[in-house]
């Protein structure tokens, strides 16, 4: 019995198209890890620093001089949190709004905005912290995946402004308030702990928000990546004409949603919700989010 719960929880955790449960796990991991580490520390078995030491070494340091150190930081510091509510916040939020993008977008462009938040947000941040004035804090570091997630809930909100979330208690909020008080709230708290990650950090909102809008024209910024990889992986082969007229192909090819279609039911959304579509609608968009997985 346990082994098929087992089975179960892995099948619907992990064998999925999703990247989620993977980014949250590795969050997870090393979370535990360093916090044994901390744990030795303070039972006096390791050096009493060593806790501090790995920290500073895999998060992100407002100096460039100390960057340059540790150039893996610019990896590492999405995966590393301290706080114990700071990382199961954090894992709700990406799971949440993660989820949400995917439910209508594709795993390639959920990969492009977050990734892209958080090395673009990485290297804005190091850029920002050499200002003189606002390099005032020396020691600061940043870790938490903040930035990627900053990318991530803004470009969700913009394409679909008016998803409702039921809140226990409070009842359904669109998802765009909740995106404004949740993006509102970081930025206030990085604008009082450490100035160049908040410039970072409104950086990569708007840097969503434009991945989004320009997607809503028809201008995918992902699809770079996905063109990469079919050069490369591009084969030769015999067409077989008969089939090529044959019902089932025929069929086959109809199914693939068009862009401009897809365009005008994201526009649908924006304007009157997800729950104007129509079924045929709902399932031309479940298509083309799962045509480029």
């Amino acid at each position: 019995m346990k082994e098929n719960v087992l089975k179960s929880f892995w099948r619907d955790t992990y064998a999925t198209s999703s990247p989620i449960p993977y980014i949250i796990t590795i969050q997870v991991v090393l979370f535990v890890l360093t916090h044994v580490v901390d744990l030795l520390s303070f039972s006096d078995i390791v050096s009493s620093n060593l806790y501090d030491n790995v920290v500073a070494k895999l998060s992100l340091p407002v100096s460039f001089a100390k960057f340059l150190s540790q150039p893996w930081s610019l990896i590492t510091h999405p995966f590393i949190y301290q706080g114990l509510f700071n990382i199961l916040f954090d894992c709700l939020w990406l799971y949440w709004f993660g989820n949400i993008f995917l439910s209508f977008l594709n795993r390639r462009q959920f990969l492009y905005v977050f990734i892209a938040g958080l090395l673009l947000g990485g290297i804005a941040y190091l850029l920002v912290g050499n200002i003189p004035f606002l390099a005032n804090h020396p020691e600061n570091q940043l870790n938490t995946n903040a930035l990627g997630l900053a990318a991530l809930i803004s470009a969700t909100a913009l394409l679909l402004p008016t998803y409702e979330i039921r809140v226990f208690i409070i009842g359904n909020i669109r998802l765009r308030t909740i995106a404004i008080i949740y993006l509102g709230l970081q930025f206030g708290f990085y604008v009082i702990s450490n100035q160049p990650a908040a410039i970072a950090y409104l950086g990569m909102v708007l840097f969503g928000l434009a991945f989004m809008r320009e997607l809503r024209k028809g201008h995918d910024w992902s699809s770079f990546f996905h063109k990469k990889f079919a050069r490369r992986t591009l084969k030769i082969v015999h067409k077989n004409e008969n089939a090529k007229n044959t019902p089932s192909h025929k069929k086959s090819y109809s199914e693939i949603p068009n862009q401009e279609t897809i365009d005008q039911i994201l526009d649908k959304i924006s304007m009157n919700g997800y729950e104007s579509l129509t079924s045929s609608e709902k399932e031309i968009l479940f298509k083309a989010s799962k045509q480029d997985q």
